[in-house]
C-alpha cells in the first residue's frame, strides 16, 4: 500500500480478508471473503452481523468484486438476519455462494429464508457441517457442504460423507487443512474442494476508502424508505455526498450492478443501479458505521464539483458530465490517489477517463480552468476562460458546497 494512500486526508483504509478455495488438481475456484479489521489480523475477531455488513460493503463498493475474486467464485458468510431477510442480500446470484454459519440455529424461519434464495438463484454452501445439528435440513438446498478437519469429529467422517452424497450435485469442501495428514483425508474420501492453511493462508486486501456521513446514509435510507421514493431526492442526496456518489460507481462497476455499462453522470449511475439497489446499500452503509470525513473536506470536494459544473456552459461541456470529472478528481485528493488511478477503478464513459486522466476533450478543458483557479495560476486562467465570471462560479459553488454540508449539520444536531 502507498504511504501517499495510507496517510491521505479524509480518508482511511478499509480491509477485507480472502482465502482462496482450491480444486482436486490445485486451482483456485473460489475465494471465501473473510471480515479484517486491519491489515495485520490473523483471525476474523467477531462473525457477527457487522462483520458480514462491513464484508460485503467493502467487497463490493469498496474494491469492486472484480478487483477482488477476478472471475472466480466468492463465499460470503450469513448471519440469520440475512438468511431471514430481514436483511437484503443487495447482490445478485452471480458468481456468489451464500454460507449458512454453523451458528445459525436452522428453523422455520430460515428454511423459509434459505429456500427462497435458492430459489432466486444463489448457491448456498453449509459452513462447519454437523450431522445431527439440524443443518441437514437444509441439504435439499445446498451446492456446497463444507467439513472442518482440524477441529471437527472425524469419528463419523464417512457416515457423514455418505449420507451428503444422497444429495446429487453437492459438492464437499474439505477445510481447516493444515497437515498432510488432513490434505490425505481429503484426498481418501474424494472431496472435491479445499481450504486451509496448508494450501493458503488469507490475505488482506486494503484500499483508502472516504466513508459517507450518518446522517447522509440515514436520509438516503430515509428517502428510499417512502413508498413513493422521488428520483430527484435521492439524485441530490448522492450527488451532494462524494462518497456515496463513489460508493454507487463502484457498485455500478461490480457483479452487484450486473452490466458493462459505462456511465457519464451521477443520474445515470443512480438509475442503472435502482432505487431498490441503493436501498439495500444504504441499509448496510447504516450498519456499518464508521469514521466520516471532515465537513471541510466535505466542502472542498463538493465545491469542486459544482465548479466544474458551474464552468462547463463556458467550454460547452456537458455539466452533470462536468460535474462528475469534479466530483471524482475532488475525491481521488482526498483518497491520496491520482485522478487516473481512480478513474481506471470506475464504469466511467471514455470522454471522462480521458479527462481525468489526461485532461483531454471539453471536460477536461473544464478541469485545467478547475485546476488553474484553485492553484490560484490566473493567467492561466484568463487564457482559457472568462475570469469575472470565474470568480461569480467560484463563489456560487463555495455557497452551495457550504449550504449542502451545513445543513447537514444543523440537522445532525437536533
Amino acid at each position: 500500500m502507498n504511504s501517499s494512500v495510507t496517510n491521505a486526508p479524509g480518508a482511511h483504509l478499509v480491509h477485507v480478508g480472502r482465502q482462496p478455495i482450491f480444486d482436486r488438481s490445485g486451482d483456485v475456484v473460489a475465494y471465501e471473503l473473510l471480515f479484517r479489521g486491519s491489515v495485520d489480523a490473523v483471525e476474523a475477531g467477531r462473525q457477527d452481523t457487522y462483520a458480514t455488513s462491513q464484508v460485503i460493503v467493502n467487497a463490493f463498493t469498496e474494491f469492486g468484486i472484480g478487483e477482488v475474486a477476478g472471475d472466480r467464485l466468492c463465499f460470503i458468510n450469513l448471519t440469520r438476519e440475512f438468511l431471514t431477510g430481514e436483511l437484503t442480500v443487495p447482490f445478485g446470484p452471480d458468481r456468489m455462494v451464500l454460507e449458512v454459519l454453523e451458528t445459525v440455529q436452522v428453523d422455520d424461519a430460515v428454511i423459509a429464508g434459505v429456500t427462497a434464495l435458492a430459489a432466486n438463484g444463489y448457491r448456498i454452501a453449509l459452513d462447519d457441517f454437523v450431522w445431527g445439528s439440524g443443518h441437514e435440513q437444509l441439504l435439499g438446498l445446498a451446492s456446497y457442504v463444507k467439513l472442518d478437519l482440524l477441529d471437527g469429529d472425524l469419528s463419523g467422517l464417512g457416515e457423514v460423507v455418505a449420507g451428503i452424497r444422497r444429495y446429487p450435485g453437492v459438492q464437499i469442501v474439505a477445510e481447516r487443512l493444515e497437515t498432510a495428514a488432513q490434505l490425505a483425508l481429503a484426498d481418501r474420501y474424494d472431496l472435491e474442494l479445499r481450504q486451509g492453511y496448508a494450501l493458503s493462508r488469507p490475505q488482506v486486501l486494503s484500499a483508502a476508502s472516504l466513508t459517507p456521513s450518518r446522517l447522509r446514509r440515514l436520509e438516503l435510507l430515509g428517502a428510499l424508505s417512502s413508498p413513493d421514493a422521488n428520483l430527484e431526492t435521492i439524485l441530490s442526496i448522492v450527488a451532494s455526498d462524494p462518497a456515496l456518489s463513489l460508493r454507487v460507481l463502484r457498485a455500478c462497476n461490480s457483479a452487484a450492478a450486473g452490466g458493462n455499462s459505462r456511465i457519464s453522470s451521477v443520474r445515470q449511475a443512480v438509475v442503472l443501479v435502482g432505487l431498490a439497489q441503493i436501498r439495500q446499500w444504504s441499509m448496510l452503509m447504516v450498519i456499518d458505521d464508521v469514521a466520516e470525513a471532515t465537513d471541510d473536506q466535505m466542502i472542498a470536494a463538493l465545491t469542486r464539483a459544482r465548479l466544474s459544473e458551474n464552468v462547463a456552459p463556458m467550454l460547452s461541456a456537458p455539466a452533470d458530465s462536468a460535474f462528475m470529472a469534479g466530483l471524482i478528481s475532488g475525491v481521488a485528493d482526498l483518497l491520496g490517489l491520482s485522478n487516473a488511478a481512480l478513474a481506471d477503478q470506475l464504469p466511467l464513459a471514455a470522454e471522462l477517463k480521458i479527462a481525468l486522466a489526461e485532461r483531454g476533450g471539453s471536460l477536461g478543458r473544464v478541469l485545467q480552468v478547475v485546476d488553474a483557479y484553485e492553484a490560484g495560476n490566473l493567467r492561466a486562467v484568463a487564457r482559457m476562460g472568462d475570469t469575472d465570471r470565474l470568480v461569480g462560479s467560484y463563489l456560487d459553488a463555495m455557497r452551495w458546497s457550504a449550504r449542502t454540508v451545513h445543513a447537514t449539520s444543523q440537522l445532525a444536531a437536533r
